[in-house]
């Protein structure tokens, strides 16, 4: 749709984590007239431009207080709900797909938020040049791509250099907490997650998956999983 802001430089569809990082692929989708009004009405205020240069949290969320960033929120119906639960929390969250930040807008407008900034920029970028070494309290990757066929593994988000920078940009006590659906991939982020030195499994104990966190709520796709007896898997990793 003509005059919305447009994603980042898209992912290649033969993305490598042994040549750059991304944190995303290539989606289409239609922008609806509502996403196009929340992008007019209440995006200048909640979304951020990327720079090259590291972000101020004082200044765009206007006060200072704990931060969390999202990678990858798609319509945004959970990020809203966690951001509603924890006013006291600011929530960092990249996006690169049109309809997905116009609904999370719509979602601030309506719900009042006041503690979501948006990035429309693929979040390996912004983590790598916008976030400072200890500077998050929480990092929140929920239901990422998890690229079924075994020759697809690669695309995955969720790669050692990837958590390799996350690590290092939580403060000490700051948590990363991942989610999926599949299976085989919660076993992969199990083993990503415990091979990086700077991370302790709050579950190591219980087999390595936590319980679900009660900020993180059920999308009425994970619902319809459940119904169907899928399962899922909840990883709760913390800066040592």
């Amino acid at each position: 749709m003509p005059g919305l802001p447009e994603p980042g430089t898209p992912a290649p569809d033969d993305i490598s984590f042994r040549r750059n990082i991304r944190s995303f692929v290539r989606r289409t989708g239609r922008t609806t007239l509502g996403q196009a009004k929340a992008f007019a009405d209440v995006g200048p205020r909640f979304l951020l431009p990327y720079s090259a240069a590291s972000i101020d949290f004082s200044a765009v969320f206007q006060r200072s207080a704990s931060t969390v960033l999202e990678i990858g929120f798609g319509m945004g119906e959970a990020t809203a709900h966690i951001a509603a639960l924890k006013p006291e929390t600011n929530f960092l969250c990249c996006e690169v797909h049109t309809p997905g930040v116009g609904a999370l807008l719509k979602r601030i407008a309506a719900m009042g938020l006041e503690n979501i900034r948006i990035l429309q920029h693929d979040a390996v970028e912004v983590i790598d040049h916008m976030l400072p070494p200890a500077s998050l309290d929480g990092v929140h990757i929920f239901f990422p791509d998890p690229w079924h066929k075994k020759k697809h593994n690669k695309r995955r988000l969720i790669q050692p250099p990837l958590i390799a920078k996350l690590a290092a940009r939580l403060k000490p006590g700051g948590y990363l907490h991942c989610a999926t659906d599949w299976q085989p991939y919660a076993e992969q982020i199990l083993e990503v997650l415990g091979a990086e030195p700077l991370l302790t499994n709050t579950a190591a104990a219980d087999g390595g998956y936590a319980p679900k966190p009660d900020y993180r709520p059920l999308t009425k796709f994970e619902n319809r999983g459940i119904k169907l007896g899928h399962g899922v898997w909840d990883l709760l990793f913390t800066r040592a």
